[in-house]
């Protein structure tokens, strides 16, 4: 079945010979299609809130818990990383850092070696950057807008969003993975394609979000949650759903469960990204007082010496390691 009958209408382009009849039918069904889906919208809300206060995972920087700086660092903490290696290494960076001004005077080697395992090592770098702006900019005072959040270094349209929501209590819609999977399955019937958020589906968000600011923060981290631990990609636990009786992708019988749009299996073994990791472990776990690693170290890494110096040059345009005059390697001072 199409979008619009589902909930939600379609964008796209209006051909120059359609008619006004196609114009009004198409019309029609989009306002159906979005009464639908706000009629639906509330039952789920209910539900779902119901669902929140007996089986929310207790995350450190959830419930009032955290500052809003504590749950912009979770945000880019979590971004493809599980939230279960994202905890312990929270609770520590908090502990050390506990707001912007703190983490934006420790040195760049403190930083990425508190890092550690999260991976993608450079969302470090970029939340130093940001801590500094905050400090400067706003007296240590996370900025209270969309524009000034996403004005900052390393925050995008999520992060921001995100903030607006879970810090601020905003009403805005937070669109994520997990969210726009468990709203394409339930109000349009199908799978949501992953990549970049089509038009279609911030339109749906925005579309069901309450207009309660309240209410719409319970809507995000509620419709987020399901999607992490309950609507999950591959194997959904439809029988343990709270609002499976409203969901149209499972009356429709889950129809191309698990797809995504085709691209080619990431690997990991072999990769440069790979590569880069060992030598910033070898690096963040240097003995006693060793500040640099030295190049007979260095080369024993990893045997493919071309790969090696590619690897190790790129860490360095990034600004995560320092090469000394003889060839050693250490963290940034």
């Amino acid at each position: 079945m199409n979008d619009t009958a589902y909930g939600i209408s379609r964008l796209r382009a209006v051909p120059s010979a359609r008619n006004d009849e196609e114009e009004r039918v198409a019309a029609c069904a989009r306002t159906d299609g979005e009464s639908r889906a706000v009629a639906a919208a509330p039952r789920i809300a209910k539900r779902l809130t119901a669902w929140w206060e007996a089986n929310a995972r207790d995350l450190p920087w959830r419930f009032g818990r955290a500052t809003p700086w504590g749950v912009l660092v979770s945000e880019v903490m979590s971004q493809q990383t599980q939230m279960s290696r994202v905890v312990p290494y929270w609770q520590a960076w908090m502990e050390l850092w506990p707001d912007a001004t703190a983490l934006a005077g420790a040195s760049t080697a403190e930083v990425i070696t508190m890092w550690g395992r999260l991976g993608y090592p450079r969302r470090a770098l970029r939340l130093q950057e940001c801590a500094q702006a905050v400090s400067e900019r706003y007296a240590d005072e996370l900025p209270r807008t969309y524009e000034q959040l996403v004005a900052l270094p390393g925050i995008g349209d999520y992060t921001a969003s995100a903030v607006m929501s879970f810090a601020f209590g905003r009403r805005i819609a937070v669109i994520d993975t997990n969210i726009r999977r468990v709203l394409s399955r339930v109000f349009l019937g199908k799978e949501s394609m992953g990549g970049a958020a089509s038009a279609t589906e911030r339109e749906l968000a925005n579309t069901v979000l309450p207009q309660d600011p309240s209410a719409s923060v319970m809507w995000n981290q509620s419709v987020m949650e399901l999607g992490a631990v309950v609507c999950v990609a591959k194997k959904p636990l439809c029988e343990r759903c709270p609002i499976a009786g409203e969901c149209l992708f499972l009356e429709s019988g889950l129809p191309g469960l698990g797809e995504k749009r085709t691209r080619p299996r990431q690997r990991f073994q072999g990769t440069d990204r790979q590569v880069r990791g060992i030598v910033l472990n070898a690096l963040r776990t240097l003995p006693g007082a060793q500040t640099s690693l030295p190049r007979e170290q260095v080369e024993s890494l990893w045997k493919d010496h071309v790969q090696l110096d590619s690897c190790i040059a790129s860490l360095d345009e990034d600004g995560l390691i320092e090469i000394l005059a003889d060839g050693s390697l250490r963290l940034p001072r």
